[in-house]
C-alpha cells in the first residue's frame, strides 16, 4: 500500500482553501488551520498534492 495523502484518513478531496478546484489536490485536516495575520482572515487548511505524505499517516477506514 502506498501511504500517500490521497489514500489517509485526514486527506479531504475538496475545492481549496480559495474556493477554486486544484488538479490532484486536497486539504489536509491532520492538523488545525493555519491562521492569519489580518485579525478579520480565516485560517486555512494546508492544501496537499495527493502524491505528498508525510509521518501522520492513517489509513482511510471508508
Amino acid at each position: 500500500m502506498s501511504a500517500t495523502c490521497a489514500k489517509c484518513a485526514f486527506f479531504e478531496d475538496h475545492t481549496a482553501n480559495s474556493e477554486t478546484e486544484l488538479a490532484d489536490s486536497g486539504l489536509c485536516r491532520f492538523n488545525p488551520p493555519v491562521t492569519q495575520i489580518a485579525p478579520d482572515s480565516r485560517g486555512l487548511w494546508p492544501v496537499v498534492k495527493e502524491n505528498d505524505w508525510c509521518g501522520h499517516f492513517e489509513k482511510e477506514t471508508a
